[in-house]
């Protein structure tokens, strides 16, 4: 009897054992190692320097589930520092890894340094790139997809292959000439070409018959783009980890740094290809790149006639943006409908209004917000938030309206407390679109107008039931565009112009979330590897 009573006892002990080992079990780790170096590649017909990942332009596409541990050991072979930054991945209470000058030192030439993050709570379509300098005009750039755990079933049909997507501008100088062009106060210039996963004459093989998810990203730096699929309609599933209501699209403008899923189901019968077609948007001339959808058993060419692009106008694309909307009957990242959040109900504790403005400093062009164009300090805000450094920045040195009075070169750091619910308005006084982005948390972009914004009037035409959620929102020409973010993601966060050119001369700022509660839950202590520069160095 005794032995019975002690072998339920250990057999107990060891249930509970087990049960306590799977609840606490790490997520998985994926690990990477990647160099970054110089290499030669010909994207427009003339031989040209670009930036390798791991000998690849562009660079390898990265597939991760949510959850998981990711493990990124970079080489710096260039000749000069950089960083990555992680395109739309949120680093929850990470902002140490955010890749970005406000919060790392970048990587030494000739030097190793390891990322590690993890993909919490996200699904959808992302990217990465080099984040210094004008580094991301020579490439060192690629796809990131967070996949849905295989317990969280997606809302819509599995497809038979994934596809991703990667279009950009191109510009046949160096990119250390056009970091020249800018630093002599020079107009930026028009890209030369479009190209589509690096080329102007890409091939994907295709099934007729079958459906296939294309991850498709606007990776370039300064053109908004329209994608189509020739003969084809496009059903839109997913906006930078947003599941959306499946609107079917001929045609579907992607605005700098925005990323789209795209379900599309390859004609049967008779095979043949079909061009995918990627082209400038409010650009003129209008630039075209073309990839080809090459069906199995296909013996006939793609058509020569190209499906036709939008119009110039404006409010074609405004009112195209009004349709994408929330599924709001779909999971998120976690087993619970991603509408279940119910932002439009939520008292706004601030208006922040951020004016964009071109200016001049010193005789030369530079960009502003609100007045100031930001120049980097040696040492990261972060390190100087950190170790309570003085002098580096101060919280609040941006207004929360535009003031009166001329630009000038400072250190933008927007205070706000942590789960504060923000509204943001970004007015574009000038004639070409606008496109920024957010690190460390996604926001609701609820609306969009013409003309300037007003308390009373604008908040009327605000989308606020099923409005989805996204990193990086347009700001169409003497328009502006509104959104809601919910600051629940402590850290020091870069908020940018996507337009390249614009964010080297000085249209960005951060936003510091901050509570004085020191705990791991909120926001995880300093890296043991974390690089120390400028007045943080010993």
């Amino acid at each position: 009897m005794r032995q019975a009573i002690l072998l339920h006892f250990f057999l107990g002990v060891s249930a509970y054992l087990s049960c306590v080992s799977l609840v606490t079990a790490e997520d998985p780790y994926v690990y990477i190692n990647w160099v970054i170096e110089y290499g030669e590649a010909a994207p427009l017909g003339v031989d040209q320097r670009v930036i390798l990942v791991n000998g690849q332009f562009p660079g390898p596409t990265v597939n991760v589930v949510t959850n998981d541990n990711v493990i990124v050991e970079v080489e710096n072979k260039l000749d000069e520092p950089m960083l990555i930054t992680w395109n739309g991945v949120k680093q929850r209470k990470m902002s140490w890894q955010d890749g970005v000058l406000g919060t790392n030192c970048p990587i030494p030439a000739k030097t190793n340094w390891t990322y590690r993050m993890q993909m919490k709570d996200q699904i959808g379509t992302y990217n990465y790139f080099l984040s210094t300098l004008m580094h991301r005009a020579a490439g060192g750039y690629g796809g990131l997809n967070i996949l849905a755990r295989s317990i969280i079933p997606v809302p819509y049909p599995k497809p038979f292959e994934e596809i991703t997507v990667l279009v950009s501008d191109w510009w046949k100088k160096d990119h250390k000439e056009l970091q020249a062009i800018l630093d002599a106060g020079k107009p930026f210039p028009l890209p030369d070409g479009m190209l589509i996963n690096g080329k102007q004459s890409t091939v994907f093989d295709v099934v007729p018959g079958q459906t296939y998810l294309f991850r498709v990203s606007n990776i370039g730096i300064s053109t908004s783009i329209n994608f189509r699929i020739q003969g084809h309609t496009m059903h839109l599933v997913e906006c930078e980890g947003s599941h959306t209501e499946q609107e079917a699209y001929e045609s579907l403008d992607l605005h700098v740094g925005q990323s789209s899923s795209l379900l599309v189901t390859i004609n049967g019968g008779n095979p043949r290809d079909y061009f995918m077609v990627a082209s400038t948007r409010f650009t003129k001339p209008i630039l075209t790149t073309t990839a080809t959808l090459h069906s199995q058993g296909s013996t006939r060419p793609a058509s020569t006639h190209l499906p036709i692009a939008p119009t110039y106008h404006i409010h074609w694309s405004m009112k195209q943006a009004r349709t994408i909307r929330w599924n709001l009957t779909a999971n998120a990242a976690r087993p619970n409908p991603q509408g279940s959040y119910h932002y439009g109900t939520i008292p706004v504790v601030r208006t922040v209004i951020l004016e964009n403005s071109a200016t001049k400093i010193d005789g030369k062009t530079r960009y502003a917000v609100n007045k100031i164009s930001y120049k980097n300090p040696e040492t990261p805000l972060k390190l100087a938030d950190y170790f309570n450094i003085p002098d580096v920045f101060t919280v609040g040195s941006i207004q929360d309206s535009p003031p009166a009075g001329p630009a000038e070169l400072g250190t933008s750091v927007l205070g706000t407390a942590l789960h504060d619910f923000v509204e943001i308005v970004f007015q574009n006084t000038e004639s070409t679109v606008q496109s920024w982005h957010l690190d460390g948390n996604d926001f609701w972009t609820v609306g969009f107008g013409s003309g300037r914004w007003n308390t009373t009037l604008r908040r009327r035409f605000y989308n606020l039931h099923d409005s989805p959620t996204r990193h990086t929102v347009q700001v169409y020409p003497y328009s502006w565009s509104a959104i809601l973010v919910s600051l629940d993601n402590k850290g020091m966060w870069n908020l940018r112009s996507a337009n390249w050119a614009r964010r080297y001369l000085g249209q960005e700022l951060y936003v510091r979330v901050w509570n004085d509660e020191k705990s791991p839950y909120t926001e995880t202590d300093i890296p043991p590897n974390a690089l120390l520069c400028g007045l943080a160095k010993p």
